[in-house]
C-alpha cells in the first residue's frame, strides 16, 4: 500500500528523517515506535502531507501510496487526505452535532441527498462501534459525549470519507484505560478492510494489536519487522535495548 524510499525531512537546518526507507502492507496495522522526538510522527505527517503547513520543511525523496507519488506536482492534497485519514491524540470533534461530524466529510465531497448521508453516517458509526450507544442522539453535541466516544467519532469522522489508509498519532494516549482496549479493539477489526499506520509510546500496545513494528532512533529506521520477530528477537542492539527500557 505505502512505500518510502530515501526519504529525508528538514526543518530548515535540522534534519528529522535520515535514508528512510520502508514498505507498508495493505490491510495491515503498523506501528511505529521509538523515544520522544525521534521522527515516528514526523513519518506519519510525510503520509497525507501535513507537514506542508510548516515553515521552511523541506522533503526528498518519494513517498508512493498505490503506485501514486503523493508528492508529485498533480497531486491534489483533497484527494490525498480523502483517501489518508487521520486520528490525532486529542479527540478533536467539531462543535456540531454527532450526525454533523460524520457527515461533514461527505459533504465537503458532494454528497449532499439525505438518504445517502443517513446511510453513510450510519455505517461509519458502525465501523467505528459507536452506533448503539449514539443512534437515539444524533441531534446531540458531539462534545456531550465521553473522551472515548469522542474519539471514536473522530474515527467514524475519518471512515466516512471511505479513505485507503488511517493514520492514528498515539490516538489512545489521552484516554483511560477502558476506552483504550475499545480503541485497540477497534483498530484490529479495521485493518479487515483498512491500511492502519499507529504512532505509540506504548510498546505493550504495538505488541497487542500490530502486525508489524518499526522502530525509529535519531530519523532512522533502525528496524522494522514482523512485531512478534521484532519483540521475540530483535537483529538490531539499540532495538532491544529500547524495548528492554535501557533508554527511552
Amino acid at each position: 500500500m505505502i512505500e518510502i524510499e530515501n526519504l529525508e525531512l528538514y526543518y530548515g537546518s535540522f534534519q528529522a528523517l535520515r535514508h528512510v526507507n520502508l514498505s507498508v502492507p495493505e490491510r495491515s496495522v503498523t506501528a511505529f515506535i521509538g523515544p520522544s522526538g525521534c521522527g515516528k510522527s514526523t513519518l506519519l505527517r510525510t503520509l497525507n502531507r501535513m507537514n506542508d503547513a510548516i515553515a521552511g520543511v523541506r522533503i526528498e525523496g518519494k513517498v508512493e501510496i498505490q503506485g501514486r507519488n503523493i508528492y508529485a506536482q498533480d497531486m491534489q492534497i483533497e484527494e490525498l487526505r480523502k483517501r489518508v485519514g487521520m486520528v490525532f491524540q486529542q479527540p478533536n470533534p467539531f462543535p456540531k452535532s454527532i450526525y454533523d461530524n460524520v457527515a461533514y466529510g461527505p459533504r465537503l465531497h458532494g454528497k449532499t441527498k439525505k438518504a445517502d448521508l443517513d446511510a453513510l453516517v450510519e455505517k461509519s458509526l458502525r465501523s467505528a462501534s459507536l452506533w448503539n450507544e449514539v443512534k437515539d442522539v444524533l441531534k446531540k453535541s458531539a462534545m456531550s459525549l465521553s473522551g472515548g466516544q469522542q474519539q471514536r467519532l473522530c474515527i467514524a469522522r475519518a471512515l466516512a470519507v471511505e479513505p485507503d489508509v488511517l493514520l492514528m498519532d498515539e490516538s489512545t494516549s489521552a484516554l483511560d484505560p477502558i476506552s483504550t482496549t475499545k480503541i485497540e479493539e477497534l483498530t484490529r477489526e479495521l485493518c479487515k478492510d483498512y491500511t492502519i499506520v499507529m504512532v505509540t509510546h506504548n510498546m505493550h500496545q504495538a505488541a497487542r494489536i500490530s502486525d508489524r513494528t518499526v522502530f525509529f532512533l535519531n530519523g532512522e529506521v533502525v528496524e522494522a519487522a514482523d512485531t512478534q520477530a521484532l519483540f521475540s528477537s530483535p537483529k538490531d542492539q539499540r532495538t532491544e535495548d529500547y524495548i528492554s527500557g535501557r533508554f527511552g
